[in-house]
This record gives structure tokens, sequence and C-alpha cells, in this order.
């Protein structure tokens, strides 16, 4: 199947999700994760209306960029290395995967303007999984107005990979109350009303608890071993 295809049936699962949950389907931005797959697959989901895209290493962000320029816009969603800022931070419009001090001051330094920043947040406290305690979110926050070059424009999480609804379900909402709270706060250097949250297998959930931004990789451009 091709990427048109499965964007036009992702898109009506949307408006089909939205209008059960009353949400505007316009406010869903769709993230092609195209990390797995190569430059022509990549190409073939701009051609198919896709205008994100998303990239977890500084190697494959750099390749597909020089094809690729800023035609899409680009969203380093992968956790990134402080010692890699350097290489990606010119070619991005947004990153998700701000977790720590250390990478807001690398950020600050190496940006020439503000880069609009998740804060990657583990909600279900898996071993396994990046970002920083729900506990730690808004103080980590509030310490961002000393960093001019960063904006938390809102919130990240993965849920755990199960099929237990309730569970991803929990999960997501947790990510929602506390974008709710920063967002309340009126921090001009952190208006945090976006969520980035659901993948190719609970993207659905997601909208349903208010997600905005959606990465989907493997139901919309497929992985190596499926790509054709």
């Amino acid at each position: 199947m091709n990427v048109a295809t499965k964007l036009k049936k992702i898109k009506q699962e949307i408006q089909e999700v939205c209008e059960k949950s009353n949400r505007d389907p316009n406010e869903i931005t769709i993230i092609a994760v195209t990390k797995y797959v190569s430059i022509n697959r990549a190409k073939e989901a701009l051609q198919a209306g896709i205008t994100d895209l998303g990239e977890n290493r500084d190697e494959g962000l750099l390749e597909k960029w020089e094809q690729l320029k800023d035609k899409p816009t680009w969203h380093y969603i992968g956790s990134l290395q402080t010692r890699k800022v350097k290489n990606i931070i010119h070619l991005v419009d947004y990153i998700h995967s701000l977790d720590r001090i250390t990478l807001a001051e690398e950020i600050n330094k190496r940006a020439d303007h503000p880069i609009n920043c998740f804060v990657q947040v583990n909600v279900s406290g898996e071993d396994s999984k990046h970002g920083m305690s729900p506990l730690e979110v808004i103080s980590f926050i509030e310490k961002m107005k000393d960093y001019p070059n960063i904006v938390i424009c809102g919130l990240m999480t993965m849920a755990p990979f199960t099929g237990d609804e309730e569970t991803i379900r929990h999960c997501f909402q947790r990510l929602k109350s506390l974008q709710l709270e920063i967002a309340e706060k009126q921090l001009p250097f952190a208006p945090c009303n976006e969520l980035s949250m659901g993948m190719s297998n609970d993207f659905n959930i997601a909208i349903e608890e208010g997600a905005t931004f959606i990465r989907i990789g493997t139901a919309l451009v497929g992985d190596k071993e499926k790509e054709v």
C-alpha cells in the first residue's frame, strides 16, 4: 500500500475520532516518522500531502535534510545526546526530547533563535523509556526562563506498548493534566499548548485525550523490512 492510500485511511480515522471526542481534525498534526525508511519514501510522504517529518538520529536527519532542505517541517523525536545538539540545531523546527538541564544549556548555546521544545515526560515510569518524572516537570520548566533560545511549546510522552487500553489512556490523561497545569501559569517562555503523544498503535486514544502532534511511522511510511 502506498503512502497516499495509508494517509487517506489515517485521516479518515482521525476524522472519526475527532467527531466522537468533539475535536477539530485541523488541531492534529501528523508527523511522518521516517527514521527507518529511504529518502524516496520520505519524498513520497511529502507528495502525498504530509508536511512534517520526524527523525531520531542526527545522521538520518542530516541525510534527508541535505536532499529535502526546508520543504518539510522537521522534528527531532529521538533521545538527543548533548554532544550531538550542534549537528541538528540549525536543521530542526521542533525538538521533542528535552529532558535535562545539560541538554537545555547546549540547545540554548547552539541555537541562533528560539527553538520549540517539548519536555519529554516518562509518565509510565518504565526504565526503558527516557524522560523526566511528572513530579520534576514544573520545576524544570520554570528554570527555562533563563534560556532565551528555548520555548516550551508542550509535553511529549510514549505510552507503554501494551494491549491494555486503559493503561494507555491513563498515561495520556496524566500528560494532558500536567500540560493544562503548566499552560495555566501563562509563562511567556513556556506556553505549553501542545501535546506530542500517540504513535501507530495508539494515536486514536491519544487524540481522544488531547494530542495535537501524533508521530506515525509504521502505519504511514512503513519500515525498512516492509518498504517497497
